[in-house]
């Protein structure tokens, strides 16, 4: 099973990423849950959303406490709580961030990490440029797609014009087909 965690803040669309993947999935003929977890509801509030993907039916209902992969919609977050908690070993973690991971200041939580397992991406400047909003949830799943054999862009896309029909699902796929070649780039 691969299992996902996405941290963001309320209107980051952290459960609309959530929702958009579960999909992405089910349309490569995979089983897929999207759960969101809410604290307070409100504008800017600490968000975290669940995914999990499967070959077979998934039975589990509870939170993902041990992700493959941890994507990171705000790095102001890496000081406000532990997005890293229980990351797998072998994990792999997606930031939106204009930064190098050095000036983040995260190296001791992400130092046992192989190299190349975590990936930095422009997200916000993206979605500013395509969708003229700085929401950077379907320019990270674009960026996903580039690090993960679990789904690909094709689906991801055809996910996103289903969440958002039109031109505003046009804009969004082609934010998310520019962060895939962002991420494959390195």
């Amino acid at each position: 099973m691969f299992q996902v965690r996405i941290h963001g803040r309320g209107g980051q669309g952290v459960v609309s990423a959530a929702e958009m993947l579960s999909i992405a999935a089910f349309e490569e003929g995979k089983h897929s849950q999207a759960v969101p977890s809410f604290g307070s509801e409100r504008m800017g509030a600490p968000v975290v959303a669940y995914v999990r993907i499967d070959d077979a039916p998934i039975e589990l209902r509870e939170p993902v406490l041990d992700p493959d992969l941890l994507i990171v919609q705000d790095p102001t977050l890496f000081h406000a709580i532990d997005v890293f908690a229980g990351l797998r070993p072998d994990g792999w973690v997606l930031i939106n961030t204009s930064k190098s991971v050095e000036d983040l200041h995260i190296g001791e939580a992400i130092g046992r990490l192989p190299p190349g397992h975590v990936v930095t991406v422009s997200a916000t400047e993206l979605a500013l440029k395509h969708l003229g909003r700085p929401t950077p949830n379907t320019v990270l799943l674009g960026a996903l797609a580039a690090m993960s054999e679990e789904i690909h862009i094709d689906s991801v896309c055809n996910a996103i014009a289903k969440k958002f029909p039109g031109e505003v699902g046009s804009a969004n796929v082609a934010a998310a087909r520019a962060a895939h070649v962002q991420a494959m780039a390195g």
